[in-house]
């Protein structure tokens, strides 16, 4: 944590699932400030009773206000740009709102990121943002495609660093399936399944400040960092959360799983690296590093100068990266805090809002 000392942090979107991880992360670190910003007020409140920390300040306001944005900025070292509408089906019947959140809203943290001298500024995005199929996925490519320009175009003796994370599932976060799957458990339902095959990266929301941390700590501008992940079936998960549960009442272990079929919008499996982008990543152990395309606007260059080894590389993506089965899927829902307290063996978090993973 020595890059974080005496610094003032702040999270755009801090009252999400990521921002109350990075909380956890920092609290009792050296880190001077940390500033949640978001437009959700019963969210912050519920957080600054809990918390009751001198060291967090709340600001409310919206990415898209850049006015608001600003007023957050002063002073600001790092920022974790988390602010994001991120439910699949809700940006489907509202693309446009996906759009002003999730693009002008961050290039408007970046503008003032720049113009407030910040330091590093790491932008989440998620694995739906390779090959989108949905406005979910198109507007976080976006997302991407604008920070690494503006990284891009900055060079690199910038005083300020952006670069860009992609995470693939991050389990038990706000609205994921499986705290859907545990409430349909523990009401007696049976647990609703798209497709029985469906792959899914899975990844604890500690791995994700690992990323965006690492990511702060070795980013150049422009970059994009993924980190490796191991994948599950929705069976295997289902099996997997049915067993844990038969801990507490063997009645859960006989859940029916019911097939509704696969919703509109859904990959059969997600990708986290393109072969595109295979092709220059930097291999950085339990990371992939991808630095930006440093070509010019020659177009000439394009149909003179290709790349055949493209073609031989294949995608990352969750059907073929490391794969879980029952007790593996077991022992990773076990680093899920909710899960430990359902079973007994963590108290009870003192406020439901912030039980959320």
């Amino acid at each position: 944590m020595s890059i974080f000392k005496d610094k003032i942090l702040l999270i755009t979107g801090g009252t999400g699932s990521f921002g109350n991880a990075v909380l956890r992360r920092f609290l009792d670190s050296d880190i001077k400030e940390i500033r949640i910003f978001s437009r959700d007020e019963k969210k912050q409140d519920d957080m600054r009773h809990h918390l009751q920390n001198s060291k967090v300040k709340f600001y409310i306001g919206n990415v898209r206000d850049r006015q608001s944005v600003d007023g957050a900025m002063q002073g600001v070292d790092y920022v974790f740009a988390a602010a994001a509408l991120k439910q699949v089906p809700s940006c489907e019947f509202f693309p446009l709102q996906a759009v002003q959140t999730n693009v002008m809203g961050t290039n408007n943290v970046l503008e003032s990121a720049v113009a407030h001298g910040v330091k590093n500024v790491v932008v989440l995005s998620t694995d739906k943002a390779a090959y989108p199929i949905n406005a979910m996925g198109i507007s976080k490519a976006m997302m991407e495609k604008v920070a690494i320009a503006k990284g891009r175009q900055l060079g690199e003796n910038a005083k300020t660093t952006i670069c860009c994370t992609r995470y693939g599932n991050v389990m038990a976060s706000r609205g994921s399936v499986i705290p859907l799957w545990v409430e349909q458990m523990k009401s007696g339902k049976p647990i609703t399944i798209t497709d029985p095959n469906m792959t899914r990266f899975m990844m604890t929301l500690d791995d994700a400040v690992d990323l965006v941390v690492y990511a702060f700590e070795h980013g150049h501008n422009g970059d994009l960092f993924v980190q490796k992940a191991p994948a599950a079936t929705l069976e295997v998960l289902a099996q997997a959360l049915k067993e844990t549960y038969a801990q507490i009442d063997s009645r859960y272990g006989e859940t029916e799983v019911k097939v509704i079929g696969t919703r509109h919008g859904e990959k059969l499996y997600e990708t986290l690296v393109t072969r595109e982008e295979m092709a220059k990543a930097i291999d950085m152990g339990g990371y992939y590093r991808i630095p930006c395309d440093t070509r010019d606007l020659n177009y000439d260059k394009y149909f003179t100068q290709g790349d055949e080894e493209v073609a031989k590389i294949e995608d990352y993506h969750s059907h073929n990266t490391a794969r879980l089965d029952v007790e593996g899927m077991k022992k990773l829902l076990l680093k899920l805090r909710f899960i430990r307290e359902d079973l007994g063996l963590e108290a009870k978090a003192k406020s439901s809002e912030i039980r959320s993973e």
